[in-house]
């Protein structure tokens, strides 16, 4: 119970600090959104063929943007965090504290994901009230894609943190990992999964997540929408980006 209450402060610290810099918290939100919206404007009287017949495009595009705020908020989010705050010196004075490191990084991905499931359900109300879009109710699927996709990407965002080597750096190197795999995993767009581009797509985890997120809202689609398959994928790139950031985590800036 102590440690859950530790826990709590600390993401309650996290998420006041987030939203003290209302100019980035405001980016955050409106950058998922904005793509909802002119994707929507630019397709809204095309269909799209989902497994048991087509749906309207911003039946398939609300989960694209949901799992694009997921990687937003926890790959992107919390790369910058750490980048920046180590860069700074702010890690390695955290040492010196009396607060535990773990718990200092459990505080760290504690808010990236409360700030996912913000967005998460902001891009879902968006859909459902503006666009029409229909959830058929798989509350459990929703959870287990949103948990998976989450972990998986914290962990990747923590160790593409250990590649930058100072905050100047940080945008380039996370974008640029990140952009070309939204594209060719059909973010924005369908990518059919047997194509070539589908076939390179499905070695990493954003198309993964794409297709548990499209399941759940499919509403042609019977059952809870969770394919272990995908599932596994994610739960192993977490693990293994996590065993690869704990490797290489420094606390203090690189000296030149």
């Amino acid at each position: 119970m102590k440690t859950l209450r530790a826990f709590g402060r600390q993401v309650f610290w996290e998420q006041r600090s987030f939203w003290r810099n209302p100019a980035s918290a405001s980016f955050t939100f409106a950058f998922p959104l904005l793509f909802l919206v002119v994707f929507i404007a630019l397709n809204g009287n095309d269909t799209v063929r989902l497994p048991g017949g087509p749906v309207k495009f911003a039946q398939f595009y609300v989960p694209a943007i949901a799992a694009f705020g997921v990687i937003s908020a926890c790959y992107t989010n919390l790369a910058f965090t750490l980048s920046i705050r180590r860069d700074n010196g702010l890690l390695k004075r955290v040492r010196s504290t009396p607060l535990s490191p773990a718990m200092y990084l459990s505080g760290l991905a504690g808010n990236v994901i409360v700030i996912s499931i913000i967005l998460t359900t902001l891009v879902t109300t968006l859909g459902i009230v503006v666009y029409g879009v229909t959830f058929p109710g798989r509350y459990l699927g929703f959870v287990v894609a949103l948990a998976a996709g989450a972990f998986c990407f914290s962990a990747l965002g923590s160790m593409v943190a250990t590649f930058v080597p100072n905050e100047d750096a940080a945008p380039a190197i996370i974008n640029f990992i990140v952009f070309p795999l939204l594209f060719i995993s059909g973010t924005f767009g369908r990518v059919e999964t047997t194509s070539a581009l589908g076939r390179i797509a499905s070695v990493f985890p954003v198309i993964h997540l794409n297709k548990l997120l499209e399941g759940v809202f499919n509403p042609n689609a019977t059952g809870t929408g969770i394919v272990l398959s995908h599932v596994a994928v994610l739960l192993a790139w977490g693990v293994g980006t996590l065993v690869i950031a704990a490797m290489r985590f420094r606390w203090e800036p690189r000296r030149t």
